[in-house]
């Protein structure tokens, strides 16, 4: 199998070559912006036919959801169009994809667990341009998976945990972190597995991926800490709290649990628990 993968300098694109070259795929391309503007329909569709892959995981977004609001026209083009132009690419040439998405779409309201099909509703310009690329690709190609996903750390980029070590090396003693935004977090290592198990196949439609249980950031801090032997305070504070503390936040999901049941339907293999993630990660980071 030909695969391209879209957005391979960052964190899941990276771990998805990683895992395609661990499985012995020898045929196999990573690109980013320098290779392809994503906003640019002809050299999308240009690029694709050329390339002919069978599969294409793209991984490529904007994904600074803060400073999504002040670029909402640019992130649309990222975000919408540009899944819309690789599906439509992908149909072209009858190849799989896969569209990395996130729990953004919902609006996190209540407590349970959102399912596939529950109604979306993103609160911010990333999680509403991150749900209209989901609907360009699912009404442009048959051979979809849309992958939902949630608080991604990897060895290649920035994540929580980097920022949270960061910090205490930088001798940081007393940290204020949410402790009322319920998640789960993604190592990507874990993910791009499943990613490819799925192009392996033809069970197509809408799944949800991450790391199982569900906390806050406040709790995950206080393992990093631990896991890491730090010696930090990790402070509870609401999101209100927050945004008086650090003024420009937009509004984020309170709750971002994400229900797995969709890889349990299809056979596919839940990611591990997320402890066992953190620890894997921090070891293969040399933070320990």
């Amino acid at each position: 199998m030909r695969v391209l993968v879209t957005g391979f300098k960052g964190q899941l694109g990276f771990d998805c070559i990683k895992e395609l070259e661990s499985r012995g795929y020898r045929d196999i391309l990573g690109i980013d912006i320098e290779e392809l503007d994503i906003t640019d329909e002809k050299a999308v569709h240009d690029f694709v036919s050329s390339y002919k892959p069978d599969a294409v995981i793209h991984c490529a977004a904007w994904t600074a959801v803060d400073k999504a609001e002040e670029n909402k026209e640019l992130v649309y083009k990222i975000n919408a169009l540009g899944p819309k132009y690789i599906a439509e690419a992908c149909n072209d040439i009858d190849a799989k994809m896969v569209q990395v998405s996130t729990d953004y779409v919902f609006d996190g309201k209540g407590t349970e667990p959102f399912e596939t099909d529950s109604p979306k509703g993103g609160l911010s310009t990333y999680g509403k341009t991150k749900s209209e690329g989901e609907d360009f690709v699912i009404a442009s190609n048959p051979k979809h998976f849309v992958v939902r996903t949630t608080g991604v750390f990897g060895v290649n980029g920035n994540n929580f945990i980097k920022t949270m070590l960061r910090l205490a090396d930088m001798g940081k003693k007393e940290l204020n972190v949410v402790n009322d935004q319920i998640v789960s977090v993604t190592y990507t290592k874990d993910l791009a597995r499943v990613l490819i198990d799925m192009i392996e196949t033809e069970k197509y439609g809408i799944y949800h991926a991450a790391n199982q249980d569900y906390f806050s950031w406040c709790d995950f801090a206080r393992e990093i800490f631990h896991e890491a032997s730090k010696d930090v305070k990790v402070n509870g504070v609401t999101t209100e709290e927050y945004k008086a503390m650090v003024p420009g936040q937009t509004d984020r999901p309170k709750n971002s649990r994400l229900s797995f049941k969709s890889l349990d339907e299809s056979g596919f293999k839940r990611l591990p628990n997320h402890l066992d993630a953190l620890k894997r990660y921090l070891k293969e980071s040399n933070w320990q």
